[in-house]
């Protein structure tokens, strides 16, 4: 299989961008070279709105993602010669990049002459290959009686670090099941204005990341909402955040023999503490 590069700052790491992280994965194993904020600032002229270790974190816990290195000091958008000494490093690089992965709108001249004359293979992601929001086909996804399984329940609206802090917290504790709430019912709890992502995206997003077992969407309604998907998945544990902890929940939990753990929220330690209500619109 071909070891792929990606380029870039994945500052706004939306659903678009992990469609092209998916869909150059299916080229090889994918390897970021992801831009530190002094190359950010030296390339688009402005800080970028996450710092380097969020970007960092948020990408590696992408499942469609091998590794990630930072790229600091001068760098060019259409060469990746200042990586070079990477590439001759085995214990840093899975493997000699021998493909340059783009999306559409990064697609140059400059770059396809570059890959020609270095000996790359140039893959360009057309945007119709980047529509809709597949369900991904995760490998080991077998269940596994050895570990218990775990249900976190949310709305999932404004994708960001702390949610990724959280999974990987839960997943400690087990197969971590993720119930989304619906369109319908987020709307009901939040008013309208809510979600500002329907819930495939959702689904989609919570499904890229790696900690996550599988992902359902509820089809009940209220803060039990998703009642009829627990007693599907019938997990040995419900876990929370301070913000999620509800006496429905408790009772709800008690009444099924399930264990009911509360997590604090706390950001991965060296990160901003993020919500996804002050995130609208960033």
């Amino acid at each position: 299989m071909s070891s792929i590069v990606v380029t870039g700052s994945f500052d706004d790491l939306k659903s678009r961008y992990v469609r092209f992280l998916e869909e150059a994965s299916k080229l090889g194993d994918v390897q970021v070279l992801l831009w530190s904020d002094e190359a950010v600032r030296s390339l688009e002229g402005k800080s970028p709105k996450f710092p380097i270790e969020e970007r960092l974190y948020v990408l590696q816990a992408i499942r469609y993602v091998s590794a990630v290195f930072v790229v600091d000091g001068p760098i060019e958008r259409d060469a990746i010669r200042s990586i070079a000494g990477l590439w001759n490093n085995p214990h840093l690089l899975v493997g000699h990049p021998n493909v340059w992965v783009v999306d559409e709108a990064s697609d140059t001249p400059q770059k396809r002459s570059y890959c020609e004359a270095h000996g790359l293979t140039y893959r360009v992601v057309r945007d119709q290959d980047l529509k809709g929001f597949p369900l991904a086909n995760v490998v080991g996804n077998m269940e596994s009686p050895a570990r218990k399984k775990v249900v976190v329940t949310g709305c999932y609206d404004w994708f960001h670090s702390g949610h990724v802090r959280f999974f990987e917290e839960v997943s400690g504790l087990g197969d971590l099941y993720v119930v989304a709430g619906s369109d319908a019912n987020v709307r009901l709890l939040k008013g309208e204005g809510h979600p500002l992502f329907p819930e495939d995206e959702r689904r989609y997003m919570i499904q890229s990341i790696r900690y996550v077992k599988q992902v359902l969407i509820s089809t009940g309604q209220g803060w039990m909402d998703a009642e009829p998907e627990i007693d599907l998945i019938k997990p040995d544990i419900y876990a929370v955040n301070e913000d999620g902890d509800k006496p429905e929940k408790r009772e709800f939990c008690q009444a099924r023999g399930i264990r009911y753990v509360v997590l604090k929220r706390t950001p991965k330690e060296g990160l901003p503490r993020r919500q996804s209500t002050d995130l609208r619109g960033f």
